[in-house]
């Protein structure tokens, strides 16, 4: 299957053409902060995905391993990714265009969500060792 998408002013817009991780939800601290809530992402391989438009791409480095894509004229939330995985890139769910044929299967760092939000406990979570390496883009 070809997954499309793109942020809201179609500055980027991208295309995967292989395989995709379904979903996982990142309730982390940095995650939460970035997006305004919580990270919805699947991941595919880095070589799989191809750019139509990344005129307006930008990169924040977080740390000297992980960093964020975003749109750097409407600020959509695009991209995580991390030196440790550089084959993988880890793609917001929101940004893809439906139908996607992908489901939410887990959920990571849920002891940091935010006081407002339930997290749904019908999906399975796992809190996850901040010293150990992140796998969750798997």
């Amino acid at each position: 299957m070809i997954h499309t998408g793109r942020c809201e002013c179609r500055g980027v817009s991208y295309r995967v053409d292989g395989p995709m991780r379904h979903v996982s939800n990142c309730h982390c601290g940095p995650c939460r902060r970035i997006t305004g809530h919580f990270m919805a992402a699947a991941a595919a391989r880095t070589d799989d995905v191809t750019f139509d438009s990344e005129v307006t791409l930008r990169w924040y480095p977080r740390t000297d391993e992980i960093e964020y894509g975003f749109c750097g004229t409407c600020g959509s939330t695009l991209f995580w990714r991390t030196s440790e995985r550089p084959e993988t890139l880890s793609i917001a769910a929101g940004t893809l265009d439906p139908p996607t044929g992908l489901e939410t299967t887990d959920a990571i760092f849920v002891g940091e969500a935010s006081d407002y939000h339930v997290v749904d406990a019908t999906i399975p979570s796992t809190e996850l060792d901040r010293d150990l390496p992140m796998d969750w883009a798997r």
